[in-house]
């Protein structure tokens, strides 16, 4: 069974939710529909011709890339020029293009993960924190035949986790009224009589990110036709979003035996280094894409070296006098991308019995050469 679009980005926002991204950011659906049977799905760093021909000949109607196709507001839409051909060629083909960018930098297990994975990080932080996941604490009045049920289908949406502790509630047993009006079908008592009811006072504690989730599932899951239940913000810190990382290597190492590992992890032949190679590294920092502005947070946060790619001349220049070092493996870097979403999506995918495939591109979009 093919999956639905909606379905196949359902998973990709689960993993990488588009709240998430930082303000401003093109993601999301920019060209196509959704609504159709999605026959393969193809992962792109970015949308060229050579990948959407790649995409053709694996029959592959979805294309979710990392970089956008449209970054600015289109003006016009003129097939005469490279871009416009390249629209052209999509849409006569039915080829629809999803772009998930900075959610994905950003995302748990995303883009900067997978690089801090590949250069041996460990114990990692983000270089900038650009959002948190606030907590609300969720309360309902449930009967107590049914609070089992309430608290497991509550607690399956991740609800009730403090720390390394999970399944955490309070209880508390009391008497609740109500009286049934017209029209109403009760689960205990009658229309028109006021109903004391025993019932258990049920309180946990949910990421607003579940908010939605949790909810519905309570509302499934309870007996009443009715329910009363309440959301309160809490002053607690949630869950920390953020670009980039920071993290301790095993054992301390060279500069230079660095580079080594930054080409092997990377996939890079050739990188730019700023900084003393005989220097010692114990702690690094790395983020995909363009991390000239993220020097000093990396500085900030203790790496003896960042990992980042477009690095401008004055930028290197006041980390060498700073202090930190800079290795520079450009931008196309964020190609790790393309097994790691392809490997998330068919994992999903299989989990559910869908029979789409996905495929990562093989295209190379480097667009240097070092020579």
């Amino acid at each position: 069974m093919l999956a639905k679009g909606q379905t196949v980005i359902q998973y990709m926002e689960q993993f990488a939710p588009k709240s998430i991204a930082v303000p401003d950011d093109r993601i999301g659906l920019q060209l196509g529909t959704l609504q159709k049977e999605i026959t393969g799905v193809l992962v792109a760093l970015d949308v060229t011709e050579e990948v959407i021909d790649e995409a053709i000949a694996l029959n592959a109607n979805l294309i979710i890339a990392h970089h956008a196709i449209i970054f600015r507001p289109l003006k016009s839409l003129q097939t005469s020029t490279p871009m416009g051909r390249l629209y052209e060629k999509l849409i006569k083909h039915d080829i629809a293009v999803y772009i998930s960018h900075t959610n994905l930098d950003i995302a748990e297990g995303g883009v900067n993960d997978w690089m801090a994975e590949a250069l041996g990080l460990r114990q990692t932080v983000p270089i900038e924190q650009t959002s948190s996941d606030e907590y609300l604490k969720l309360v309902t009045f449930v009967p107590a035949s049914h609070l089992e049920a309430v608290r497991s289908a509550v607690w399956a949406t991740g609800a009730g986790h403090i720390g390394n502790y999970s399944h955490c509630s309070f209880n508390t047993e009391g008497t609740g009224t109500f009286q049934p009006e017209e029209g109403t079908n009760p689960y205990t008592g009658q229309q028109g009589k006021l109903e004391h009811a025993a019932e258990v006072r049920f309180e946990t504690i949910i990421p607003s990110s579940l908010r939605n989730k949790a909810v519905q599932a309570l509302i499934k899951s309870h007996p009443y036709e009715e329910v009363a239940y309440d959301l309160y913000p809490l002053a607690l810190p949630g869950k920390a979003y953020g670009l980039g990382r920071v993290g301790k290597l095993d054992a301390p190492v060279t500069l230079g035996e660095f580079v080594e590992t930054v080409k092997k992890g990377l996939d890079v032949p050739t990188v730019r280094v700023v900084g003393d190679l005989q220097g010692t590294v114990k702690k690094a920092a790395v983020l995909g894409g363009s991390g000239s502005r993220y020097v000093n947070g990396a500085l900030f946060k203790g790496a003896d070296v960042i990992v980042t790619g477009d690095i401008d001349y004055h930028t290197a220049h006041d980390a060498l006098l700073a202090g930190i070092a800079i290795i520079d493996p450009g931008h196309n870097t964020e190609k790790i991308m393309k097994p790691g979403v392809a490997g998330v999506l068919q994992a999903r995918l299989h989990a559910d019995k869908y029979t789409t495939p996905v495929h990562a591109s093989i295209i190379d979009t480097e667009v240097f050469r070092f020579i």
